[in-house]
């Protein structure tokens, strides 16, 4: 392997907390962008899980790709793996990409493990606000991860359809309350 990338599609785009030297938007296909990931601490609870974001399987998912300078290799991907991996929910892949320039390359992400107790499967945009509506976990209020996320997508010039309709959702949800 000559080089090493990292894809991040959740906050790990703009807070990879490692040193890169490129960046650049990327594609990945036959993943999505998904609320599928239930949280027992930090954006809920054992009792009312909140949810937060995963790679889950199907269509695409435009984020954000690192470059990482090849004597910084093994430092990262421990830091990744401490981050990534701490109730083993995912799973280290490395998929094909295409960045924003045209070229190719394979990166390290993490995909939801679909056999994991913390999968929450494939929620349409309702049933995922009424779960992020009233869950709160040790980092705060769940729809605050998902406003923010939403938001730095936005900042980025990367739109989300799927997550807006959750927002969307979440904000009928309060207007009719």
């Amino acid at each position: 392997m000559d080089e090493f990338w990292v894809f991040g599609y959740g906050s790990l785009m703009w807070n990879p907390g490692f040193e890169f030297v490129e960046r650049s938007q990327a594609l990945i296909h036959g993943y999505r962008r998904s609320l599928c990931v239930r949280s027992f601490v930090h954006r809920g609870n054992r009792e009312n899980p909140g949810l937060v974001l995963g790679l889950d399987r199907g269509g695409a998912c435009r984020g954000m790709a690192f470059r990482v300078a090849s004597d910084k290799w093994d430092e990262v991907i421990d830091y990744l793996r401490a981050r990534e991996l701490v109730t083993n929910v995912y799973l280290e892949r490395h998929l094909p990409l295409q960045l924003s320039d045209g070229r190719t390359a394979r990166a390290v992400a993490y995909v939801v493990d679909r056999a994991h107790e913390q999968y929450a499967g494939a929620l349409d945009a309702l049933a995922a606000a009424r779960v992020v509506d009233v869950s709160v976990g040790q980092s705060g209020p769940n729809d605050a991860y998902v406003f923010n996320t939403l938001s730095h997508l936005k900042e980025m010039g990367i739109r989300d359809r799927w997550l807006e309709q959750v927002v969307e959702e979440v904000t009928r949800l309060r207007a009719t309350a």
